[in-house]
């Protein structure tokens, strides 16, 4: 008599389900920068700090502007010839610092805490995450920079109106005018991410945006006329001027040679940043 012996065979081990395979791509990096920027709270603060500074400078001055025309005292020469466009942007001196240091703060700062490493890691061809945050930030300082010169605008001249200042938004070229300083200030914002991304230090960064907007032009002014005259306008801050002002004298450039010269100025900044993140590690 025959005995039959059955083994029961092993039960196949389990199939684990393939993790799906992401590819980096120019949009995912986009919302990676997007989300990045949103989650700090210092971008809250300094952008809220951006927009406080354009609408509450521009409404002081017109303001300022009101009470010496009603007290009787001769006014000051810059008083005289003041507008209400000229009024309103009066804050972009102070909301470019804002920017451009949230700019720096960007790029600088995830050198600081070492987060650009997993960044790149992510990113390994490097270059998209410095367009990433350029294009994110520059976007976001445009539209709160734009919002705050027409905000400005419009409650600087209801504060003027009647006065010689008095201006419309559909006076010549006042449109114009306020679309420029927000593109200004948009591309202060960009100047910046480039500064942080070349210099990879906060404070460095902070140290040479303020000292191209603000302290290079008070020393060309201590430079002879002449020489003035063919530098003065072409430097950032001069260049930036020239695409909001109203009315430009025969030493300023127009608003669309001022663009493209801070557009120069803007893409000189990029390709620097752009060379050291190819070159050097982070």
């Amino acid at each position: 008599m025959s005995t039959v012996t059955v083994t029961d065979s092993p039960a196949p081990a389990p199939v684990r389900a393939a993790r799906p395979t992401y590819k980096v791509t120019g949009r995912r990096v986009l919302r990676s920068e997007w989300a990045k920027l949103w989650s700090l709270r210092s971008t809250w603060i300094t952008l809220g700090l951006g927009l406080l500074f354009l609408v509450g400078f521009g409404v002081i001055a017109a303001a300022h502007y009101k009470s010496e025309l009603n007290s009787g005292r001769p006014m000051h020469r810059d008083d005289v010839a003041a507008t209400a466009l000229g009024l309103s942007v009066f804050g972009t001196n102070f909301a470019q610092l804002a920017l451009g240091v949230l700019g720096v703060l960007v790029t600088a700062g995830e050198y600081s805490t070492g987060m650009i490493r997993s960044t790149l890691a992510a990113v390994p061809r490097r270059l998209p995450v410095l367009w990433s945050k350029a294009a994110v930030f520059g976007l976001v300082a445009l539209v709160v920079a734009t919002i705050g010169v027409f905000v400005a605008f419009t409650i600087d001249s209801g504060i003027v109106s009647g006065t010689p200042a008095a201006l419309t938004m559909s006076h010549s070229g006042v449109v114009r005018s306020l679309l420029g300083a927000g593109l200004y200030l948009g591309l202060v914002g960009v100047i910046g991410t480039a500064l942080g991304a070349l210099l990879r230090s906060v404070a460095g960064g902070i140290s040479v945006l303020v000292a191209s907007l603000m302290l290079v032009p008070g020393l060309i002014s201590l430079l002879p006329s002449s020489w003035q005259d063919n530098i003065s306008p072409y430097l950032p801050s001069s260049a930036g001027e020239s695409m909001f002002a109203l009315t430009h004298d025969s030493t300023a450039l127009s608003p669309t040679a001022g663009l493209v010269v801070f557009l120069g100025w803007t893409v000189l900044a990029l390709a620097g940043a752009a060379y050291r993140l190819v070159r050097s590690d982070a």
